[in-house]
């Protein structure tokens, strides 16, 4: 008797799910990096951050497509926790990213209101 919560799935199949997780987690971390850099009023910094962090969100919305388009030529994909785990973390991210962008053109104006 199997459990019922055995589902094998492939090597490919988890690389593209880490992938997809390391990439939304590396996003987030360097959009959060970019709101403590505006902070401390270092923008140059900042702006770089949130260019790394669209790169890596970039990355993983290619994979993400890629799935998805293989999905609607017919192709089987399994959709299992694993890969509603690294869904999850890329959305957040991508809504943290945003955020920051936000938080950061903030400080801008705080710091210039402030410097006056």
């Amino acid at each position: 008797m199997t459990d019922k919560y055995e589902n094998p799935v492939s090597d490919e199949y988890m690389e593209v799910v880490m992938g997809i997780i390391m990439a939304g987690g590396n996003a987030k971390g360097l959009a959060f990096n970019a709101i403590q850099q505006a902070k401390t009023g270092d923008f140059a910094a900042a702006e770089e951050s949130l260019k790394e962090a669209s790169i890596a969100l970039k990355d993983a919305h290619d994979v993400q497509t890629d799935l998805l388009t293989r999905l609607a030529q017919g192709e089987k994909i399994g959709w299992n926790l694993y890969m509603v785990h690294a869904q999850d973390h890329l959305m957040t991210a991508i809504c943290f990213k945003d955020m920051a962008v936000e938080t950061v053109e903030i400080q801008k104006r705080l710091w210039a209101l402030e410097n006056k």
